[in-house]
């Protein structure tokens, strides 16, 4: 069976509530016809005929008593039948009622008792439903006669043919209104959804430029603002896939260019002296170390990223950590002539993972002294308060311009856009340190002004990863 869609569903459902809404309509009425109308018919004519049976308590049924009941029957709108016993009625009224007879053995019983019958149902004969009641005369000797009322029941076109056009009317009246509400309901939600559907075909093309233009806060409105931030999400993440590729293979193309020049000119002997072809090897090698230092970089942020890396936390003195990786950079510090003023509180203990911690360290101290000016001053900071362990390394040189500052961490990116090799590196240093943040529950914030310098802060909440 073939399954339906949004819009056939409600479409169903539409046409499912309209038949609800007619069988209601029709339920309402038999049940005003049954409960009002029949009811209020049968309790008159109970009244009535109790009425006439009680105003002949003496004597028989005789002449007079009967041309009282017939006048009776010419003034009322009922049908009146008197008869002194229940076979004569089969004579005034030689009809069946649900053809059945007018009198069973039930009913003599209830008579006979003193209690009336009331008796309806279809007579074929007149073509209409009628509604009766037989009333017994009870004397003190016994029955003496029968009142037999009945009257024929109007249909319920009759009874409603007053309110017909009304109803007629507000019914139309209604299902116009409903099928306008409808209409706008439909255009408002399924062209919405159409568009989207179009635009979605567009995307799964690669085309992320397009946005679905709706001013509406409901859920259809909702939807459209997600579906526009996944296509800019989609078209960013396509911009910064491309520029990685970029990225990449501008980082393999140099070291593969060097290593391919040089031993291309150690094949054809293309050197002067045994010290030049040295040089040469030398600096395959280096260029070898750095592609390697690249795809090891490259791997261990995915790691990172897709959190398949775990910490092994244990309790860290880590003052000491720090201090032991200013040690690594005692003579890079030396020879840039960096002025360093440290603030470290040397009793922080802190759960954490130390080889990441202390790489988070490297790196940003790495990243200060390669961008820092010559003589310069290099602060390095490490505070602890009631909540937070502060670390943060100011450094004066090379600033950033606000433009680049929240892409500071991206992969591959970095702020000297000519990539020059006398800074090196990959690109992807701040990259790990925020990935080795987020894992230990930290922030990382980086700020850059030509009157302070670039400053690295790192958080962790209240001194444990």
């Amino acid at each position: 069976m073939k399954k339906l869609n949004l819009s056939q569903k409600i479409l169903l459902m539409f046409v499912v509530s309209v038949a609800f809404t007619i069988l209601f309509s029709f339920f309402f009425i038999h049940f005003l016809y049954s409960e009002l109308y029949l009811k209020s018919i049968e309790e008159s004519l109970v009244y009535q005929g109790q009425r006439t049976a009680s105003h002949y308590h003496y004597g028989d049924l005789s002449d007079d008593i009967i041309e009282k009941i017939q006048w009776f029957n010419v003034i009322s709108e009922y049908e009146v039948i008197a008869v002194d016993d229940l076979e004569q009625l089969s004579t005034y009224f030689p009809y069946q009622i649900n053809y059945e007879n007018l009198i069973d053995d039930e009913d003599r019983e209830q008579l006979e008792k003193g209690t009336y019958v009331v008796k309806n149902g279809y007579v074929e004969e007149l073509d209409r439903e009628i509604l009766g009641a037989i009333f017994p005369i009870k004397m003190e000797e016994g029955l003496v006669g029968f009142i037999y009322m009945y009257i024929p029941l109007a249909t319920i076109q009759v009874v409603f043919q007053q309110s017909i056009p009304l109803l007629a009317f507000v019914g139309t009246l209604f299902f116009l209104l409903l099928f306008l509400i409808v209409n706008r309901v439909w255009i408002s939600m399924f062209e919405p959804l159409r568009q989207l559907q179009v635009l979605s075909k567009e995307v799964s093309k690669g085309n992320y430029s397009s946005r679905l233009q709706l001013d509406r806060e409901d859920e259809v409105g909702q939807l459209a603002n997600a579906f526009n931030a996944m296509s800019l999400s989609l078209e960013e993440q396509e911009k910064r896939k491309k520029e990685f590729t970029s990225n990449i293979v501008h980082e393999v193309r140099t070291p593969l260019t060097y290593i391919s020049g040089y031993a291309h000119a150690l094949e054809s002997n293309i050197y002067e002296s045994p010290e030049e072809a040295k040089q040469y090897l030398v600096t395959i090698q280096k260029e070898t170390e750095r592609l390697n230092k690249l795809m090891t970089d490259l791997v261990e942020l995915n790691h990172l990223q897709e959190d398949m890396y775990t910490l092994e936390k244990q309790p860290i003195a880590l003052a000491q950590l720090l201090l032991d990786t200013l040690e690594l950079f005692s003579i890079h510090i030396a020879q840039k002539g960096l002025t360093l003023q440290t603030n470290i509180d040397e009793d922080i203990i802190m759960s954490g993972d130390a080889q990441r911690l202390q790489q988070v360290f490297y790196n940003t101290l790495d990243n200060a002294i390669k961008y820092s000016a010559e003589d310069g001053v290099l602060k390095v900071s490490l505070q602890e308060d009631e909540h937070h362990v502060t670390y943060r390394v100011t450094n004066g040189g090379v600033t950033i311009s606000q433009e680049d500052i929240h892409r500071i961490g991206e992969r591959f990116f970095r702020t000297d856009k000519a990539r020059t090799r006398t800074t090196g590196g990959t690109g992807l240093g701040l990259s790990i340190v925020k990935e080795i943040v987020r894992l230990h529950n930290g922030t990382f914030e980086i700020t850059s002004s030509p009157k302070v310098g670039t400053t690295v802060t790192i958080e962790f909440e209240e001194g444990e990863a």
